[in-house]
């Protein structure tokens, strides 16, 4: 393994640390002995190497797949565009071939040319949200041509190959998910097919890249999405149970249920005989009573199911069934009517989502509340956003069980980040991944941080302003303007401003920019991306934003000198999930708030203050303007979490040390 790593990192023109042999040589162990992995890899470890390595060795000497799943396209890209292309080159001497590897995404992510090139597009008017203008001078239309345009030219077909991207409303126009897929051996395009051509390509590769949605997905249910694989790496593990549960929340409203009667009329109009009610007619009436029970029913989580609500949930069931069946019985004489079998497909699919969610919904309420294995709550639309209407969703309580019996009893799994030690332990994240389970039952798996090649205390300060007052509810006070209004004039700019809400974020920005001479950013003036660019590239400007933000942002040198947060990122207190997961941990004699709320804002503060420090010469300042950081009796949980920055909560000592990084960075 070292002489393999040894050349993977010559190869590519690196230097080997310490932290990567050391992670290779765990992940090669946890392979051959099938005891899986949790590893903490700091910023510049190299840790893509040092998983790719041996799961390299592994899938050529067993002739099998390993796939690697990440939480973000940008990672995905790296891999496959920069890391395997030159590794595989370098590896292959030692190997004596050249490893194929390949990129797999759900079908939703690919062209499908069948509907592109006159197959049944999604009706826009089937919007869940308003009608939308689609002719050809309409922003849709225009973005639907360019699309047409690309799929002349692309090689592979894949959404992320758009450079700027479109709206889903245009992508899924010329796209189809895998339950409304005609198949390729009815599809006259079925040999073009760019999904199948995906699938076909990661089926003779050595490394599949992946994503963690679609890893869940054939993790967890009957559906197998991915090749056969043994051994699976999960990148950017932090993140794995937000993804997963994302990717298992199911949603209804009553614009959903309407969207799903329409398709289905096109079907069953004809369908139903003289005098007898049109099943889709009565999926429809079904949606209108739900819109209006939703509109009564207040927000939040669920914890018992009006009588009325739970009534119309079981019409809504009777209804898709009935569709179901209806369209299904007209099934054979659809063979040979390739545009209307693509339609039944779609129509379909909505119907059976439709069906399994309420079943989720109406079967959560039978078990009594402590023993309930998801959560049901009511979304309503923020003001800003008011087309969007009143969702139910259902999430399973807990993704540890399932990811246990489907996931890690099944293959050996390698999990990583540079985040994933909470408060110097890996249990609460083992936990909710379902490494531990309640009683001390827990599979066979090892911990290891293996650091970073960062000197922390020596490259960054972590300030955290006692002197301030805790934060409230309401506005920011105006101390914390103050505050962050002194630290960004130290600092030159330079600054990035974590917020944990939009609302701060915006009303921070708004404040600041007649207060400081440097240019002021706000997530929401531009696409992400572009501001993330502006800053960059702007070594003065600052940016402020919120969650997406807090991950993912990689901007080294001067351009960034000073992280703030304004406050440490708990779950809101009515969070649905959050609130329903700590009460589930209480119940079983478990410290919820800790397990729960403190954990994921440890997480969070960790990933934030990540930002900082992403080359060995930068040099900064994360400023916290939370005093519980200090004060609260779980302050020496969440500060464990964070890098072993040197701490201090003297402002005067901290705008000094900001002081003299400006003067250091700006010309003579």
């Amino acid at each position: 393994m070292t002489e393999l790593l040894a050349a993977a990192v010559a190869g590519i023109g690196g230097a080997e640390r310490p932290g990567q042999v050391a992670m290779a040589e765990a992940v090669q162990h946890a392979i051959e002995t099938g005891e899986h992995l949790a590893v903490q890899a700091g910023t510049g470890t190299g840790k893509s190497l040092a998983y790719l390595v041996p799961a390299i060795r592994h899938a050529l000497t067993a002739r099998s797949t390993v796939v690697v799943a990440t939480a973000t396209i940008a990672l995905q890209r790296q891999l496959i565009d920069r890391d395997l292309p030159r590794l595989v080159t370098a590896l292959a001497p030692l190997l004596g071939q050249e490893p194929a590897f390949a990129i797999l995404k759900g079908r939703r992510n690919y062209l499908c040319l069948y509907r592109q090139r006159g197959g049944p597009a999604e009706d826009p008017q089937d919007s869940l949200f308003e009608p939308v203008d689609s002719g050809p001078a309409s922003p849709l239309g225009r973005q639907v041509k360019r699309l047409h345009e690309w799929a002349e030219e692309t090689a592979t077909g894949d959404r992320d190959e758009l450079v700027p991207g479109v709206p889903e409303a245009a992508w899924r126009q010329v796209s189809v998910s895998a339950q409304e897929c005609i198949g390729a051996a009815r599809c006259p395009f079925g040999s073009r097919c760019f999904a199948e051509k995906a699938r076909e390509t990661a089926a003779k590769a050595a490394i599949v890249v992946t994503n963690h949605a679609l890893m869940a997905i054939d993790a967890t249910s009957d559906i197998e999405v991915l090749p056969g694989h043994d051994v699976v790496v999960i990148d950017e593990a932090h993140d794995l149970v937000d993804r997963v549960t994302s990717a298992t929340t199911g949603e209804l409203s009553g614009a959903l249920v309407d969207v799903a009667g329409r398709r289905a009329g096109r079907l069953t109009d004809s369908a139903a005989p003289d005098g007898a009610p049109d099943v889709a007619d009565q999926l429809r009436k079904a949606a209108a009573a739900l819109t209006v029970d939703l509109g009564d029913a207040p927000a939040g989580r669920m914890d018992t199911l009006p009588d009325t609500l739970a009534a119309t949930l079981k019409s809504v069931q009777d209804a898709a069934k009935a569709c179901i069946e209806a369209i299904t019985a007209s099934a054979p004489g659809l063979e040979d009517d390739p545009p209307r079998l693509a339609a039944a497909r779609i129509a379909l699919s909505s119907l059976g989502e439709l069906g399994s969610t309420c079943s989720r919904i109406l079967g959560s309420f039978t078990e009594e509340l402590a023993s309930r294995p998801e959560v049901v709550w009511l979304d309503r639309p923020f003001t800003e956003d008011a087309r969007r209407p009143p969702t139910l969703r259902v999430a399973p309580l807990e993704v540890g069980p399932v990811l246990r019996e489907r996931l890690f009893g099944e293959r050996t799994v390698t999990l990583t980040s540079a985040t994933l030690a909470l408060g110097g332990s890996f249990n609460p994240l083992a936990s909710q991944w379902g490494l531990n389970l309640p009683g001390g039952d827990q599979l066979s798996w090892t911990g290891l941080d293996v650091g970073s090649p960062f000197d922390h205390p020596r490259s960054g300060i972590l300030y955290v302003a006692r002197h301030l007052p805790p934060p409230g509810r309401d506005a920011l006070p105006e101390a914390y303007l103050t505050e962050l209004e002194e630290l960004i004039e130290a600092a030159g700019g330079r600054t990035l401003g974590l917020f944990s809400s939009m609302r701060a974020a915006v009303q921070a920005a708004g404040a600041l920019r007649e207060r400081v001479k440097q240019p002021l950013l706000c997530q929401g003036d531009d696409v992400t991306a572009q501001l993330v660019k502006q800053f960059a590239e702007d070594e003065p400007t600052c940016l402020f934003g919120t969650l997406s933000l807090w991950q993912g942002v990689d901007v080294p040198g001067p351009a960034l000198r000073l992280v703030v947060i304004d406050r440490i990122p708990f779950p809101r207190p009515d969070d649905p999930l959050a609130s329903a997961r700590q009460r589930a941990v209480a119940a079983r004699g478990g410290n919820g708030f800790m397990s729960v709320a403190a954990a994921q804002a440890a997480l969070l503060l960790a990933q934030g203050a990540g930002r900082l420090l992403r080359t060995m010469t930068d040099r900064g300042v994360v400023a916290v303007l939370d005093p519980r950081l200090v004060t609260a009796r779980y302050g020496d949980f969440l500060r464990a979490s964070l890098p072993p920055f040197w701490t201090t909560t003297d402002p005067a000592l901290v705008r000094a040390a900001l002081g003299r990084l400006s003067a250091a960075d700006s010309p003579a």
